[in-house]
């Protein structure tokens, strides 16, 4: 098949979008897709700040396009974006004709994919990232109706866990039989453990990824303020990095990384001996499966997209999200006891290397391509009017 994929981020920008793209367009590749990329980025400071910037990488195999986020970094005008990836999809179509449609994120590339198929005729395949279903239609009733449509509308709909689901089902009234559930995936040769895990001194607590208060990156700060026997590593940069500086002043023991690309992600995971996201909500943690697969016991929250892949007591420990005491006494619990740390560990190892391998996500995502394959694009929906009073076009890099 040929496939235009269409992202609203990618590398260099850091984030679960990035990873996910990558790998799944090598699996693609590797099976005999081509295989067309279109990928959104910021260029200006602010977005460049916030998740790095900049036009996407070259992948082997796949025609990668960058696409400046043009309308997003001029006062959140979503709606120029969306006209531009469609105006982009359908001239690259007659290139090179594309056998389907997928985008990544829902809105803006999930609007412009299911408005490029009906002008094509093709199918239109969506997955719905986190921050797409936690967020997009909760802001104002222009993309509440954006996500309706889309989810409405698409020959098939994406998503990474059932909690996820669950709750986009919820706050948008979408029929839940609409949604494949296909989880993240995990490199298992690029990651893995460290020979030895022991650790003779402190133990070292790491947090790897967006550095972003609904990440729970400040409850950490405030749940390590003052431990001992502990060194904290905070990996990543984000929204919040100059409140997480703040907020750790006068932590000896706290350390800041900065940006850290994927290549570098193995190494700074090997250097921790728990790994710990205490975040609000997920769709479902590349994250959380890179420190599986790297050896490491995890802390983190009964939370959306969490609780599908872990499971308190079995193969990692989970405290309510904003909880800071119970994340502290959870920490010290691990900082304190070796075997459980080597248990949740070896559990959460062999699960991560039986479930959550590219390769299965990659051929859930193919089986669903020749399920839609040749169907007809849907043509009975509207694109909703722009109301004003979103709280996202004044920060449109936090959507």
């Amino acid at each position: 098949m040929n496939v235009c994929f269409v992202s609203r981020r990618f590398f260099p920008a850091i984030s679960g979008m990035s990873v996910y793209a990558l790998n799944l367009l090598r699996e693609l590749h590797a099976s005999g897709h081509e295989l067309t990329m279109l990928s959104q980025y910021r260029g200006d400071e602010v977005g460049t700040r916030v998740y790095g910037g900049g036009p996407p990488p070259f992948i082997d195999g796949v025609r990668v396009i960058g696409v400046e986020a043009r309308g997003e970094q001029d006062g959140g005008d979503f709606e120029r974006d969306v006209r531009e990836l469609t105006d982009l999809v359908v001239a690259e179509h007659t290139r090179a004709p594309f056998s389907v449609l997928h985008a990544q994120y829902g809105y803006p590339p999930g609007l412009a994919v299911l408005e490029a198929g009906r002008r094509l005729g093709l199918p239109s395949v969506v997955s719905v990232q986190g921050g797409d279903g936690h967020w997009v239609g909760s802001c104002c009733e222009t993309h509440r109706e954006a996500m309706r449509v889309v989810l409405d509308h698409a020959n098939a709909v994406l998503i990474g866990s059932a909690s996820f689901r669950d709750e986009v089902v919820d706050r948008l009234g979408t029929d839940p039989a609409r949604f494949t559930i296909v989880p993240g995936g995990v490199d298992v040769e690029r990651f893995t453990p460290r020979n030895g895990h022991g650790c003779d001194g402190d133990v070292t607590f790491i947090y790897h990824g967006r550095v972003d208060r609904r990440k729970g990156v400040l409850d950490l700060l405030d749940a390590v303020d003052g431990l001992e026997r502990a060194r904290v590593v905070i990996s990543g940069i984000g929204p919040d990095l100059d409140a997480a500086v703040e907020r750790a002043e006068g932590m000896a023991h706290v350390h800041f990384t900065g940006y850290a690309g994927y290549d570098d992600a193995p190494s700074i995971l090997r250097q921790g001996d728990v790994f710990v996201s205490p975040t609000y909500a997920e769709g479902f943690s590349n994250t959380i499966l890179e420190a599986m697969a790297t050896g490491l016991p995890t802390v983190s929250t009964h939370s959306v997209g969490v609780v599908d892949c872990l499971r308190h007591e079995d193969n990692a420990l989970l405290v309510k999200p904003g909880d800071v005491a119970g994340l502290r006494s959870a920490l010290v619990r691990l900082r304190d006891d070796e075997a459980l740390r080597e248990r949740l560990a070896a559990t959460a190892l062999t699960e991560v290397r039986e479930r959550y391998t590219w390769g299965r996500v990659a051929g859930h995502v193919e089986r669903v391509y020749r399920e839609v394959a040749g169907e007809p694009a849907a043509r009975d929906w509207t694109l909703p009017e722009r109301v004003e009073g979103c709280r996202f076009r004044a920060a449109p890099h936090l959507l």
